[in-house]
C-alpha cells in the first residue's frame, strides 16, 4: 500500500493545525533553505521593506505555502467529489465559461499561486483538459499523485515535443488545457524577460500556443478562505493584445505583467519558496551566490530601476504594506 494514502483518514483540519506548526518550526530557523529562498526572492524584488516588514510577510508566505502543500496531498488522496466540495465561491466565472466557448479553444493560466491543485477537480466538470505532467521524484510520490489525477477527466501528457503537439491539437479542436507558466524552463524553452522587474528565465510555452491558436487565455487561482472555510476560485480575463505578439519575448513579457496581477491580489499565496529567479543574466543562480556578490547586485538592479522609471517596488511596496498591516499577518507563531 502507497504510504501516502494516509492523508485520505486523516480529517483537514488536522493536517492543516500539523502545517501551522510544520510553518511555526520553520520560521524558528532562518538557515532553512526556503526561509533564504523567501529572503532573497523578496529582496529582488523590492528594497523598501523594512526588517519587521519582512519577517512579517515571510512569517505570512510560509504559513501560506505549508498550508497549500499539505491540502494538495489531501486533494490527490480524495476523490474528485471532495475536492469540489470545498470550492465555496467563485468569482467572475462569466470569463470562465466566455473562454470554454472560445471555438479557438482555451489555455487556462494558472501560477503557482494558493491552492491550485484543489481547483484541478472543480475545472474538470467543464470538459476533459489536455494537461502536461512531469514525474516527481520517489516512485511512491509519483504514483500516488498519478493516481489522484487520473480520477480526473484530464488527458496527461509528458513535457516534451509530443505532449506539447498534444495540447495544441487539443485547442485547435476547441478544446482546453492548464499551464503553469511561471516555473524555470530549460534554456531553449525560454527567453529572458522581466518578471517583478527582475529579468529571468521564462517559459514562452504558453506565449507561443496563444501566439498559432489564437485560444482565450483565463487566468485562474484557488484561494483559501480568510475564515478558514473552504476555497474561493478567482478568474481573470487576459486579453491583452501583447499576449498574442509574433514577437516570443513581447507575449512572454506581457504574460508575466498579467501573473503579477494575480499574484498581487493574493500575494502572500504565491510560492515564494520557489526558487523562481535561478536563471539571471550576469549573476547565474542568485541561490547560489555568496552573500557579498548577491548584496552588489541587488544594490546596482535597485538603482538602475530607479534611474531608468522602472523599478516596480514602489507600487509592490503599497501592495505588501497593506498586506502586512491585513489580518492575514496578525498569524500567532
Amino acid at each position: 500500500m502507497n504510504p501516502y494514502h494516509v492523508f485520505k483518514f486523516v480529517p483537514l483540519s488536522v493536517l492543516q493545525m500539523l502545517a501551522r506548526f510544520v510553518a511555526w518550526v520553520i520560521v524558528k530557523i532562518p538557515s532553512l533553505s526556503i526561509m533564504r529562498t523567501i529572503h532573497i526572492n523578496m529582496a529582488l524584488i523590492t528594497d523598501k521593506l523594512s526588517e519587521p516588514q519582512k519577517r512579517a510577510l515571510t512569517k505570512d508566505i510560509i504559513y501560506h505555502q505549508c498550508l497549500s502543500s499539505i491540502e494538495s496531498i489531501k486533494s490527490w488522496a480524495m476523490p474528485p467529489e471532495w475536492s469540489i466540495a470545498q470550492i465555496r465561491d467563485v468569482h467572475n466565472k462569466d470569463i470562465l465559461l466566455e473562454g470554454l466557448a472560445n471555438p479557438n479553444g482555451m489555455l487556462a493560466i494558472v501560477p503557482h499561486l494558493g491552492t491550485w491543485e484543489m481547483m484541478n477537480a472543480w475545472l474538470n466538470q467543464f470538459g476533459s483538459p489536455t494537461i502536461m505532467y512531469k514525474p516527481v521524484d520517489g516512485r511512491f510520490a509519483n504514483e500516488f499523485i498519478l493516481q489522484g489525477r487520473a480520477r480526473l477527466n484530464a488527458t496527461l501528457v509528458p513535457t516534451d515535443g509530443s505532449g506539447v503537439k498534444a495540447v495544441f491539437k487539443t485547442l485547435k479542436q476547441g478544446g482546453f488545457s492548464i499551464v503553469l507558466p511561471d516555473h524555470v524552463p530549460d534554456p531553449s524553452g525560454g527567453v529572458v524577460v522581466p518578471f517583478f522587474g527582475i529579468k529571468t528565465l521564462t517559459s514562452t510555452l504558453a506565449s507561443k500556443l496563444a501566439s498559432k491558436t489564437k485560444c482565450a487565455l483565463v487566468g485562474l487561482s484557488c484561494i483559501r478562505r480568510n475564515d478558514g472555510r473552504g476555497f474561493d476560485i478567482y478568474c481573470y480575463k487576459l486579453d491583452d493584445p501583447a499576449l498574442y505578439d509574433r514577437n516570443t519575448e513581447v507575449a512572454t513579457h506581457a504574460l508575466n505583467q498579467a501573473m503579477e496581477h494575480m499574484i498581487k491580489d493574493n500575494y502572500s499565496h504565491y510560492m515564494w519558496g520557489y526558487r523562481r529567479f535561478k536563471r539571471i543574466p550576469n549573476l547565474g543562480n542568485p541561490y547560489r551566490k555568496d552573500k557579498a556578490t548577491l548584496a552588489a547586485f541587488i544594490r546596482s538592479h535597485h538603482a538602475n530601476a530607479s534611474r531608468s522609471g522602472n523599478d516596480v517596488s514602489g507600487s509592490l511596496l503599497m501592495t505588501l504594506t497593506s498586506i502586512i498591516a491585513s489580518n492575514n499577518c496578525t498569524i500567532v507563531y
